[in-house]
Parts: structure tokens; sequence; C-alpha cells
């Protein structure tokens, strides 16, 4: 297993000692000791997660949280809260902060790895299947090459029936977007909702047609119908 992670914690000797567990584990572990000094890091190598302590001085854990949730280059990015607090009131304001998991002082160096690899598969698996920024221009090359072959066919291919799929009303704004080779970011601007809950939509959409990349769910949709 490999990944790239940010560890973020003002005890010297825990944050060394989980470092090194966690590259012991096969991440590959960058450090530091306060909520700016991690900001900086960010924006030189974004990582594929953050492990951050809560009670920090200057700028605390749910302060940090905030400020990745509201760039929208982390919004979507893994966030691991490891804090001495943990009362279920503290849990319950790590998880409407936005983190994704959490986990109370002391914990068990195998669980943290746990959740790790289960996120950081996770966000590969949804950053493989949604695409990312770099592809936009070749997807939108793909669906336009898809619709000129379906015009000069006159329509569905002939081996192609036209059955529909029972969609959801979201589900339907969303398949249509992609269509128009949007991408999820630029997609739940349009529809006035989280990066995230798009990720869920375009996940069930590829499930429900049994597609496996943005290009075959387009080529599918047009072929049968499904959108124009």
């Amino acid at each position: 297993m490999s990944g790239r992670l940010l560890l973020v914690d003002d005890e010297p000797g825990l944050r060394e000692a989980v470092q090194a567990f966690l590259e012991d584990s096969g991440f590959t572990v960058q450090a530091a000791s306060n909520a700016n000094e991690a900001w900086q890091l960010l924006q030189k190598n974004p990582p594929d997660l953050v492990i951050s302590d809560i009670m920090m001085p200057q700028v605390d854990g749910y302060q940090f949280l905030k400020q990745l949730r509201e760039d929208p280059r982390f919004e979507t990015l893994p966030v691991v809260f490891l804090t001495a607090r943990g009362m279920k009131a503290d849990r319950i304001n790590g998880y409407q902060a936005g983190c994704d998991a959490y986990l109370s002082k002391p914990f068990e160096p195998d669980e943290l790895v746990a959740i790790v690899k289960n996120l950081v598969e996770r966000r590969k698996a949804v950053a493989k299947n949604s695409g990312t920024s770099a592809d936009i221009e070749d997807i939108a090359r793909q669906i336009e090459a898809i619709r000129k072959m379906l015009e000069q066919s006159g329509g569905f291919p002939q081996n192609v029936s036209a059955v529909r799929i029972d969609l959801t009303p979201r589900e339907q704004s969303v398949l249509d977007l992609v269509a128009q080779g949007l991408m999820n970011k630029e997609i739940a601007r349009r529809l006035e909702t989280s990066v995230r809950n798009v990720e869920k939509y375009v996940s069930r959409l590829f499930s429900k047609t049994g597609t496996n990349s943005r290009t075959e769910l387009v080529r599918y949709a047009l072929e049968r119908g499904l959108t124009s």
C-alpha cells in the first residue's frame, strides 16, 4: 500500500512515533508541528490524506479543517483527527466539521493504519472513476466523437436497444451534465450541492449502467437515448 500523508501534531514524541509507524506501513509521510506549517506543505506537495491533532496552538484542528474544506483544491481531501478529546460531543463536532475519521488518544496504531488505508484506497478509486481536471479536454473530445458517430449512423446502432433505465431526477441531471463534459466540481456548482454528493451520483450511474468510466457512461447514455 502506498500513499502520501500529511501528519500535523504539536507533540514531537507522538508525531515522530506515528510518522515512523506509518512509514513502516508503506506510506510516505510529511510531518508538521502546527497548522500553519502544514498549510505551507499542502501547497507544495498535496497529500492523499491528512492526519491532524485538534488541540494545537494558534490554529486548532477545527480551524485547519475549515480552511481545507473552504479551498476547492482540498474540499474532498480525507482528514483523520487524532486527539485526546474523546468525548461524544467532541466526536460529533469533528464529524460536523467534515473529518472522515476520529481516533482518541491513546489509540491502536494498527487501527490508524487500517483507517488510513481504507480512506486512501477509496479516494484513489473515486479519482480513477471520476476523472481529474487534466482529463477534461480528452473527455470532451471523446464525447464529441461519440456524438458525431451517432449522427452519421442515424442514431442507435442496430445492436443496441433503446432500453431505458430508471434514474432519479437528480441522477438524470448529473448524467446530463457529465454528457456535456463537465467534471464533478462544476456539476456540484451547477446543482448547488457538494462534490461528495456528485461523486455518489456518478458512482450510482456507473453501477446502474454497468460502465467503469465517464467516457463509457456517456457512450452508453447517448446510444440509448438517456441524454441528448
